[in-house]
């Protein structure tokens, strides 16, 4: 694995609202590297968002970069990771938490940090190469109907830890105070797989998503996409003892069958018991719920904004489409409108000035897909996706207003106008329809 200070997960970076945050980034790897502060505005420091060959260029092996910036109205669970090439599947990755006495979510005892992700046992350079190749993951080709399907992982885990093949299983582990309620931070920091959170036989509370606080809202379990984050509640007031807690990857979106593959991965919560007090074994595989009576998995359409927004009117909208394409070339690749994104050779987008005179959407070199907003603008984004697969996308510096989503092509369908959702992650699912809109006043 590629790692942060010898470790997976990489440390934790906890903070107020407010702080200044310098982080010194040395890159011990044979290849370059640039690290993404996930969620986070970055206003007025652009060049530190750490997206490579768009905000800067790779740091090179043996040399430091310090990340220098302020956190600017900020608050929530979030995290970092590589941003350059696929580095952060093979293990880049890690928590950052903006704390904020202003944030509006019900009072708790303590805090729980949960980290999941797919994992895959061959590194991502090779996987790309495979996934690009015309015979694909599993060396059919289009005679198996796998070229373009994206690689199957092996298994996953929770802050770093999960179970696979015949050894004796290690677990993530909490022992916490009975009577007492929790914040557990949720994160998928995976880099394909949905994966579903739950814990035996508790009723969790869902009060944040993507730093966004949530009018508290009870759920069974909770399906968490490919860089999005939740914080749920969660009282430990049921029976004395030790219950599993499980992040299950889904499996909707593969493909293919992965030999081995172990998508139940495990972890240890415990209340009113010694430390090495364990569950059930038998509800190992069996999942028995949260209990007589519970409610049902989130439904992301009613999660309500516990700070009420009213979204501006839009003043410049843009249709997007997103589609998987096969090129000239024999790829599978993934498309905006007629545009499949590459780095400009030896600039990052930022500073080469593409764009720059211009107004509204264009591409340039190519492969530069660039919408340029000369001034102050409420932005509306209708996105297509026409794609047979569900799609993340994550728009940095902003956190987005969802005005609306469903399935078939935007025709008109009515919006939410009231107090829509507001979050940087959105999912966009296959062949469906999503609206947002951003207030584009953060320059970059």
């Amino acid at each position: 694995m590629l790692v942060v200070n010898g470790q997976y997960p990489g440390p934790t970076i906890e903070v107020n609202v407010g702080d200044r945050v310098v982080v010194n980034v040395t890159n011990l790897m044979p290849n370059s590297s640039a690290i993404h502060w996930h969620g986070l505005y970055q206003r007025g420091t652009p060049y530190f968002d750490g997206t490579n060959a768009i905000t800067q260029c790779g740091i090179p092996s043996g040399s430091s970069l310090v990340y220098n910036f302020t956190l600017d109205g900020w608050s929530g669970t979030t995290w970092y990771h590589a941003h350059y090439g696929t580095q952060y599947t093979d293990g880049i990755t890690g928590a950052f938490i903006v704390h904020s006495p202003n944030e509006t979510v019900p009072a708790y005892d303590g805090e729980v940090l949960v980290q999941l992700s797919d994992l895959y046992h061959g590194f991502s350079t090779d996987l790309l190469r495979q996934y690009l190749s015309t015979q694909g993951m599993t060396g059919e080709g289009l005679t198996g109907v796998t070229q373009g399907n994206e690689p199957v992982p092996d298994s996953g885990t929770i802050n770093g830890i999960g179970q696979w093949g015949l050894g004796p299983p290690s677990y993530s582990n909490y022992t916490l105070l009975p009577n007492s309620t929790y914040r557990l931070r949720l994160s998928n920091t995976g880099s394909f797989a949905a994966v579903r959170f739950s814990v035996d036989s508790h009723v969790l509370t869902v009060i944040e998503a993507d730093g966004t606080s949530i009018v508290p809202y009870e759920v069974s379990g909770i399906v968490i996409d490919v860089a999005q984050r939740y914080s749920v509640l969660i009282r430990t007031n049921e029976t004395a003892g030790a219950y599993w807690f499980r992040g299950t990857i889904q499996q909707d979106s593969f493909t293919y069958d992965e030999a081995g593959f172990n998508g139940n991965i495990l972890g240890v919560l415990r209340y009113g018991v010694d430390d090495a007090a364990m569950p059930n074994a038998t509800l190992a595989d069996a999942d028995p719920g949260a209990g007589a009576s519970a409610p049902g998995d989130l439904d992301v359409a009613l999660l309500v904004p516990a700070d009420a927004k009213v979204p501006p009117n839009s003043t410049v909208s843009y249709t997007i489409t997103l589609s998987m394409q096969n090129t000239a070339g024999n790829h599978w690749l993934s498309f905006f409108n007629s545009t499949s994104w590459s780095p400009v050779a030896g600039a990052a987008t930022l500073f080469n000035g593409l764009g720059n005179t211009t107004t509204g959407a264009g591409v340039y070199e190519n492969s530069q897909f660039i919408i340029t907003v000369p001034e102050v603008q409420v932005v509306q984004v209708v996105l297509n996706n026409y794609d047979d697969g569900d799609h993340p996308l994550h728009l940095h510096g902003y956190k987005m207003y969802v005005m609306g989503t469903g399935a078939g092509r935007y025709q008109g369908q009515a919006l939410d106008t009231v107090n829509p959702l507001r979050r940087d992650t959105i999912l966009f699912k296959a062949y469906s329809w999503t609206v947002f809109r951003f207030v584009a006043d953060n320059p970059g």
